[in-house]
């Protein structure tokens, strides 16, 4: 589509800013299909009418790219139990759309090989250059969780992970990804009572790798052929150039998430949809949401000394400085800190009442990035995630609350201290 037809078409009409959703879906929907349906879905449980708060671990897309020998989820198994055992009833994982949709002709590519060409510490996904099969490992997966009572929070990085395929640039990918994979998973009697939500594009509108979307939001950086092919778009005409950018781009990825999460939630009425976010909350419009997924950090602050350089990784710092800076400016600026996270829960919160909503948080609370290092420290993520979900138990509309980013196995200094997961999780669930 031509810049002049997406932005009349896209950014002022709202639902029909998918050119006819509906018809796309019907086409769609044939594609990539699995037709043994071996077994009868039923109703899933959703999100939105959940009682009791879910004790929620973030497994990403490590869960597949680390599946392989010598991998922390080699055996699916052993640490989805072990996940249980640590009193998690949640997960929130990548259901790898972006590989399970077919190609343009209804060519199926059952798998796919991950490059990785360097040797730097890799905090989620694969450390080594492997080979995945997403079809074949969600049938696998799924049942996995529910037999050891994990319920599953479907979603998307929509991360390319070396891989070229024209769906990252596809208009429409993101629906066609997505549908095709809830048919195929549902064909497999997999879309039931275990999946909880469908987080449809992780930390909305950037944070992502659908790059359409992005390109898309790129084109309002020239505000004046905006106004020129979009006359009746009544924009301000005293605003300054950056104020006007911003304007249209919430304009866009906010029409963008209504289409995507209403079309789905018509082909797919018993599926609870929403996208996740870690963005300024004045910019976020929930039409056609049911939950908000809100990110934060203390890290986010901007205060913290060290955590910038502990997410580079770098191997170059000195981390024992890098952890004694830190530790110091908590101590000294602890209840600042808290004070903030907890005016920021409480703003959640509020978004989601105002909005009729239940909210959740499945990446926080310390940093956004930490791994084992002989001269890093758990205890500052440990800490951040006893107060954070303290402050979260205050508010009934959080009904899905994490630990921190760092439930995976391969984060040993995190999941072998067993009763400290015990401990949060049972405050999250009571």
């Amino acid at each position: 589509m031509n810049r002049r037809t997406f932005l009349k078409t896209g950014t002022l009409l709202g639902a029909t800013w998918l050119l006819n959703p509906l018809d796309v879906l019907s086409l769609d929907a044939t594609r990539g299909k699995n037709k043994s349906h071996k077994l009868k879905a039923t109703p899933a449980t959703r999100i939105s009418k959940v009682d009791k708060p879910l004790a929620i671990a973030m497994w990403d897309f490590s869960w597949i790219l680390r599946h392989h020998k010598y991998g922390s989820f080699e055996n699916w198994e052993e640490v989805i139990a072990g996940l249980a055992e640590r009193g998690y009833n949640a997960i929130r994982m990548d259901a790898m759309p972006q590989f399970v949709v077919s190609e343009k002709d209804g060519t199926i590519i059952d798998e796919f090989r991950s490059p990785v060409k360097s040797w730097n510490p890799v905090l989620w996904g694969n450390q080594y250059t492997m080979s995945f099969r997403p079809r074949e490992a969600l049938l696998e997966f799924l049942p996995l969780c529910k037999k050891y009572g994990i319920q599953v929070g479907l979603s998307s990085w929509f991360s390319p992970h070396g891989i070229k395929r024209d769906i990252f640039t596809e208009e429409g990918g993101a629906l066609r990804a997505w549908t095709e994979t809830l048919d195929f998973l549902k064909e497999n009697g997999l879309l039931d009572e275990n999946i909880i939500y469908v987080d449809l594009l992780n930390e909305y509108p950037v944070n992502h790798g659908f790059d359409w979307l992005k390109i898309e939001m790129n084109k309002c950086s020239d505000t004046e052929e905006f106004m020129i092919n979009n006359p009746q778009a009544h924009m301000p005409q005293k605003m300054s150039n950056d104020e006007n950018v911003r304007e249209l781009r919430k304009m866009v990825y906010n029409n963008f998430s209504k289409d995507l999460c209403g079309t789905l939630a018509q082909r797919y009425p018993e599926l609870d949809f929403f996208v996740s976010y870690d963005q300024a909350m004045e910019d976020i419009d929930l039409t056609n949401q049911k939950a908000l997924d809100f990110h934060m950090w203390f890290s986010h602050t901007g205060k913290l000394p060290s955590v910038k350089e502990i997410g580079e990784a770098d191997l170059n710092y000195d981390w024992k400085v890098l952890q004694a800076n830190l530790d110091k400016y908590w101590q000294e600026n602890r209840q600042e800190l808290i004070d903030w996270m907890d005016a920021r829960i409480t703003s959640v919160a509020k978004m989601a009442r105002e909005n009729g909503v239940v909210c959740g948080n499945t990446e926080g609370w310390g940093a956004v990035c930490w791994m084992d290092h002989p001269d890093l420290s758990w205890d500052f993520i440990k800490e951040s995630a006893e107060i954070a979900v303290n402050l979260c138990k205050k508010h009934p509309e959080y009904k899905f609350i994490c630990t921190s980013n760092f439930t995976h196995p391969h984060f040993k200094g995190m999941w072998n201290d067993i009763e400290w997961h015990r401990k949060i999780t049972s405050i999250i669930k009571s």
